[in-house]
Order: structure tokens, then C-alpha cells, then sequence
């Protein structure tokens, strides 16, 4: 894929930032990464290696990667982890679980999950993609029987 670019700062280079800093949002950092690769600048650069190297969703990773390639830099795309993005994303899903008080549904508790825990909610959702519902149905599942029957998963 051919990417056309400028060789000068992008003139909202501050909202770049800002949307490659959201750790809350990779669909606001996707298109940060976008943008930063029709700008080719110290900056965009720099955003675009620590994007590369540290972001959490290997789609952010991986766009930032192609981008710097296309700038011609030399850059090695980092694996893609394997096992849990987050520490104890279990004992921190249980925890939620266990602080609801009665049934809920599960698009509740989905909203609970974002709420309570949104990075991790973000990591995964996009990680995942059309496997998260299930991923997050299995790690529940996984619980003890007193705690899998506060959340419909029909509803």
C-alpha cells in the first residue's frame, strides 16, 4: 500500500496528540495514526513509535508500523502479545461481578464493565472484536455458580 504524505508538521498536531493519548478510545487513536501518517514530521514520528511500541491493541501497533515504514524509517512491528493485555483482567471482571447487587442483563453488565473498568473494556473490545462477547461470557462462566446467576446473559 502506497501512502501519500507531506514532509512538515500536521497544522493540529496538539489534537493529534491528544487522540493518541486517549487510552480509552483505540477507534480515536486509529484515526490519530491515520492523520500522523500524511504528516511526515519529528512528531508525528515520535507519536507514531511510542504508538507502536506501547499501545495495548495490536491494530493501533500495526497501523502505526506501516506508517513509519512508509516514512521510511526502520522499524521491526512487535509481536503480538499473547495470553492477558491486562494483569488480572479475571479477578478484575470477577470484582465487578461480585459488587452487583441482584440479576442484571448482560448489556448492563456490559455497560458496567465499560464504566468501571474502560481501558481494559476498550483493550479488549477491540482485541477481540466479534469474539469479546464471547471471550467475556466465558471468563464469567468460569466463576462459581453463586456469582453466574446475577447476569442474563439472554437479555
Amino acid at each position: 500500500m502506497k501512502y501519500i504524505f507531506r514532509e512538515e508538521p500536521a497544522p493540529n498536531i496538539e489534537d493529534l496528540k491528544k487522540m493518541a493519548s486517549n487510552k480509552l478510545d483505540a477507534t480515536s487513536r486509529l484515526l490519530a495514526v491515520e492523520e500522523l501518517g500524511k504528516w511526515k514530521s519529528r512528531q508525528s514520528i515520535d507519536i507514531l513509535w511510542q504508538l507502536m511500541m506501547n499501545d495495548l491493541v495490536y491494530s493501533v501497533k500495526n497501523e502505526a508500523f506501516l506508517r513509519l515504514q512508509a516514512f521510511g524509517e526502520d522499524v521491526r512491528l512487535p509481536k503480538k502479545k499473547k495470553g492477558n493485555l491486562i494483569n488480572q483482567i479475571e479477578s478484575k471482571i470477577e470484582k465487578i461481578v461480585k459488587s452487583i447487587d441482584g440479576p442484571i442483563s448482560y448489556s448492563d453488565f456490559l455497560k458496567l464493565f465499560q464504566e468501571k473498568q474502560p481501558e481494559a473494556f476498550d483493550v479488549y473490545k477491540h482485541d477481540k472484536e466479534i469474539r469479546f462477547d464471547t471471550w467475556l461470557k466465558n471468563i464469567i462462566n468460569n466463576f462459581t455458580t453463586e456469582i453466574k446467576v446475577k447476569i442474563d446473559f439472554s437479555k
